[in-house]
């Protein structure tokens, strides 16, 4: 054609119109169907020209909305605009509405936020959002919780940079200083929760520092007070040496640690049992620096145990050939071999257990004063295993919950209760070759009494072998230190005890009323939530209600002077005392109970102040944020009508913190749980899938995102 023409060539398909050539069903080939155009070169442009530009054909708004949408410039613009506006209180300006109460979990007042707070306030967000679109009054009140070790901590470390001592401040200067910490952090905190777009009544947020909280939760512990719950005991409870108190189960976070582990001899003393004689019962623990406060070694009367003698063994063992040692059966063959022992015979059966004493390995030392000298216990328990260690159990009741419920059952207290760590975790100073030593440097970091045990129990002969274990062990979910077990009075909130009013519609007691009602009232997302809520109170101890602490609201009560936890008069019961306890909280606050004078203020006119101690000890802040209920739902015209919140919606981690304390507190002074819906949440995760976490350094900042 002289290239006076072009071809255009277009092709299009049609689906399914042939069988595909492998004969397949139901597989089909598509066929082409081709058309062609021959053109001259003038057509060809003509044809072009008639072609529409399709994007002009678009019915497209028309919108100033930039292209580049600048949201971190915009959002601020937005948010403030709603808030000029007042949207929260708009929202709900029509009456009539079916009320909706989402009851915020307390962020504590200190630091910035971190993503786990963002995660969980937008959820709460988006619920409470959704439940007004639905047609209801769905207030939210943010609130914080402002007291504790934490704060505390860090008034104190301003201290130290000051070369000030703490205990030379007088005590309400020194909360003023923690007060004015945590407003400071409140501001902080309420200004990036508003930057996330969280709508609620920041205006007016519920604060546990709040002079009338301070009242209710003051009032709250009143209640347990006077319907004989509370009880002042000494028993072995967590203690941190680091923070110089006592912890809660919550406040406890399990961490590898690596502890020394001790293989020890007590000589058999007294026996009416011939295998017995010249014998060594062998105990094994990871804990050296309980063994000067041990009383006793218990055995379980199932286990089968023998009698067995050291053939051979190295000239420099600490285990001699012709030693006798009592060990359970299924461990003997491990513990001799740990002991370097080279060959051994089971000469007997151990037989009878019963009606032996011991003696403790360190009894009998120069140096000691006599301090080990009394024979120690020997019996039966429950608690004992064979699964690992020697078949036999060292008994430091003062640092171990069985042996301390053995004794107690057996009425034998006042004979095996020792006091020998202080509160910083040091030996007492009096104390025969450990006097002054440590568990816990200041630091955190092993102190220097396990060695020394270690070595004296060498130096006695009474040590078979030692080794380190790599193990999960309590730590302090605050200072991150390793925690121990140390017997002191606490106050408790006794939850079998019958609290004594007629509120039993779901129990006698706060463990009955608080089962029942996670089965009875609550609704639980997910469905797991409540099994394991269930399983913790179905085996909690009693609630140890006391710190040895400053910033928080006081145990307001007074015990009878010269009178023992025992007696029946030991506490003082008088609602006109309680009523002048709230009357001055609402208006001063806590610190009306450490101003000078106050007890005389308090009981002049109703009572003998002489015949009364003041009590100094301050509340578990679970306790503060437990009674949240009371403050907020039941007090504040947002509130709910009733008292009880719809839902609280938190992460996973509350079911042994603030569930649970809401729970025991509000069926202790209720009767019954404060919420009717728990919604729980996971938790971010970092690139490797691990928990994002302040201690682990893995977290994303909110603005950053």
């Amino acid at each position: 054609l002289n290239g006076s023409f072009l071809y255009i060539i277009s092709s299009n398909y049609i689906p399914g119109a042939l069988r595909h050539k492998s004969g397949r069903e139901n597989a089909y080939a598509p066929a082409r169907r081709t058309l062609y155009y021959l053109l001259t070169p003038q057509g060809y442009q003509a044809m072009c020209a008639e072609t529409p530009d399709y994007k002009d054909t678009l019915n497209l708004p028309k919108t100033n909305f930039p292209m580049r949408a600048g949201l971190p410039k915009r959002e601020p613009e937005w948010l403030e605009k709603w808030e000029n506006m007042g949207i929260y209180n708009r929202l709900r300006e029509k009456q009539g509405r079916k009320p909706f109460t989402l009851h915020d979990g307390p962020p504590y007042a200190n630091g910035h936020l971190h993503i786990g707070h963002a995660l969980n306030k937008i959820l709460k967000d988006m619920v409470v959002r959704s439940q007004q679109m639905m047609g209801k009054d769905a207030c939210y009140i943010p609130g914080w919780d402002c007291h504790g070790l934490p704060i505390e901590w860090k008034i104190e470390e301003q201290y130290r940079k000051n070369g000030r001592d703490k205990d030379t401040v007088p005590v309400v200067d020194f909360r003023q200083e923690c007060r004015k910490f945590a407003a400071e952090w409140v501001d902080v905190q309420r200004a990036e929760f508003k930057r996330l777009g969280i709508t609620g009544n920041w205006e007016m947020p519920y604060l546990t520092m709040d002079y009338h909280a301070e009242r209710v939760i003051a009032e709250e512990f009143m209640t347990f007070l006077m319907t004989g719950t509370l009880y002042q005991g000494s028993k072995p409870v967590m203690w941190s040496p680091i923070e110089k108190t006592a912890l809660a189960e919550a406040e406890v976070e399990y961490h590898d640690k690596e502890s020394f582990t001790i293989w020890v001899r007590f000589p058999v003393l007294n026996s009416d049992n011939p295998a017995l004689e010249g014998a060594d019962v062998v105990i094994w623990t990871t804990t050296p620096w309980t063994i000067p406060s041990n009383r006793g070694v218990v055995y379980h009367q199932d286990i089968s145990y023998g009698v067995y003698e050291v053939t051979a063994a190295p000239e420099d063992n600490w285990v001699k050939t012709g030693d006798r040692i009592l060990l359970a059966d299924k461990q003997a063959a491990s513990v001799l071999e740990k002991a370097r022992v080279e060959s051994f015979a089971r000469i007997s059966d151990a037989g009878d257990l019963s009606n032996t004493s011991l003696s403790h390995p360190l009894a009998g030392m120069e140096g000691s004063d006599g301090e080990w000298d009394e024979p120690r216990d020997f019996r039966a328990a429950p608690f004992v295993t064979e699964e690992d260690g020697t078949g036999f159990v060292h008994c430091a009741p003062s640092h171990g919950m069985d042996e301390f419920e053995l004794y107690r059952d057996a009425g034998m207290l006042e004979q095996v209760l020792t006091y020998n760590v202080m509160e910083d975790g040091a030996m007492r100073a009096d104390l025969p070759f450990f006097g002054g030593k440590r568990i816990l440097k200041p630091n955190g970091k092993e102190g220097n009494v396990n060695a020394a045990v270690i070595e004296k129990l060498a130096e006695s002969g009474k040590l078979l072998a030692r080794g380190k274990i790599k193990h999960s062990y309590p730590h302090s979910w605050r200072s991150k230190a390793p925690l121990i077990y140390r017997n002191t009075p606490q106050w408790f909130a006794a939850i079998d005890r019958p609290v004594g009013d007629n509120q039993d519609e779901f129990g006698k007691t706060i463990r009955e009323r608080a089962l029942n009602s996670i089965d009875k009232m609550v609704e639980w997302t997910p469905k797991t939530g409540r099994n394991r809520l269930y399983s913790m109170i179905e085996a909690r101890p009693d609630w140890v209600l006391s710190r040895q602490r400053a910033w928080g609201v006081p145990l307001t009560c007074f015990t009878k002077t010269g009178g023992k936890p025992t007696d029946p008069d030991f506490l003082l019961r008088n609602g006109k005392v309680n009523a002048r306890i709230a009357a001055a909280f609402e208006s001063e606050g806590a610190d009306a109970w450490y101003a000078e004078g106050a007890k005389n203020r308090f009981l002049d006119g109703i009572v003998d102040p002489e015949a009364y101690e003041q009590v100094f000890d301050i509340l578990d802040v679970w306790f503060d944020s437990g009674s949240t209920h009371a403050f907020v739902l039941r007090d504040r015209d947002d509130g709910s009508k009733d008292g009880m919140a719809d839902l609280y919606l938190e992460g996973t981690d509350q079911h042994r913190g603030w569930f649970h304390s809401s729970m025991l507190q509000s069926c202790g002074t209720r009767g019954h749980a404060p919420y009717r819906g728990v919604l729980t949440h996971g938790f971010t995760l970092d690139e490797k899938g691990m928990k994002m976490s302040k201690s682990l350094g893995n977290t994303v900042a909110p603005e950053q995102v």
